[in-house]
């Protein structure tokens, strides 16, 4: 089974590969936009003068933002799961050209993720991909970025984030947000990784995806294979915009319940379900015109 197959995504790629319409933000490191492999002319930088792209190809944040931006928008037929080719992808890095030694996912402040998050807003984002881990916030920090999630709440805009990767039981400021989706990582074998941090929040209102065996692009051109929930964010997000490709007079409450309440069982652990991209497609079919092609 491949990571795609995992949570149901064939299918649905199959439909369309995404409308230009829909712009995913990926707050993350910065990429490399002429890899051959890239979709290139999707992908641009945020209007605000913060560049997405890499100088330093060889920085664990290039590395990072490259791999998570070719889950999403490397070309169909790489070997990249390539889920959203069509749809625009804006890059804010949201932190510098390193990571620390020892760290499991980038770090970024609960200040620089409002900034960014408000910014990928007013350039006309759809979805937000969010696959960094944060510092611990102040009470002042936590509220700022809680008020920013509500603007987002407010414009529509949905919110994909990763668990994190300390094998804890918790959550953050971002990942218990009522609106935001919090991604716990799975492996092919359909159950979480033993990494990936789970809790109330992640078992009421988030998903799995594949987190392990994920294979992307580096910036020197040759495919890696890594672990993380930050990979099985993309997942999520790459789904989403698919399905508002396909539906684009749906709500954002619309698109996010259908994706995110596939199982009919109430939730009541701390493991969310696995993400069911065809089983969403279903939900949204039964009520919502599909986009008129040409």
């Amino acid at each position: 089974m491949t990571p795609l197959e995992l949570v149901q995504l064939p299918a649905l790629m199959a439909v369309t590969s995404g409308s230009e319409d829909i712009t995913i933000a990926l707050l993350d490191g910065p990429v490399v936009f002429d890899h051959p492999d890239l979709l290139s002319e999707r992908i641009q930088d945020i209007a605000w003068g913060v560049s997405g792209r890499c100088s330093d190809a060889s920085s664990s944040a290039c590395q990072h933002g490259t791999f998570v931006a070719a889950i999403l928008s490397a070309h169909r037929g790489s070997a990249a799961p390539a889920i959203c080719p069509g749809c625009n992808l804006l890059v804010r890095p949201i932190f510098p050209e390193k990571i620390a030694e020892g760290e499991l996912l980038p770090q970024a402040t609960a200040q620089q993720l409002a900034a960014a998050i408000s910014e990928c807003i007013a350039a006309g984002a759809r979805v937000l991909n969010l696959s960094a881990a944060m510092g611990s916030p102040s009470t002042r920090d936590e509220r700022e970025l809680r008020d920013v999630l509500d603007h987002a709440a407010r414009r529509g805009v949905l919110m994909v984030a990763a668990a994190g990767n300390q094998g804890a039981l918790g959550s953050s400021a971002i990942t218990r947000h009522p609106w935001v989706i919090p991604v716990v990582g799975y492996g092919l074998n359909g159950r979480p990784m033993v990494q990936s941090n789970l809790g109330s929040s992640m078992g009421r209102r988030g998903l799995g995806a594949p987190g392990e065996e994920v294979t992307s692009l580096s910036p020197q051109g040759q495919l890696r294979t890594l672990a993380g929930t930050s990979f099985a964010t993309a997942f999520v997000t790459g789904a989403i915009a698919l399905l508002w490709s396909i539906f684009p007079a749906a709500t954002a409450i619309e698109v996010k319940h259908a994706t995110t309440n596939t199982c009919l069982q109430r939730r009541t652990s701390i493991v969310p379900p696995l993400l069911d991209a065809w089983a969403a497609y279903q939900i949204l079919s039964r009520t919502q015109p599909r986009r008129v092609t040409a």
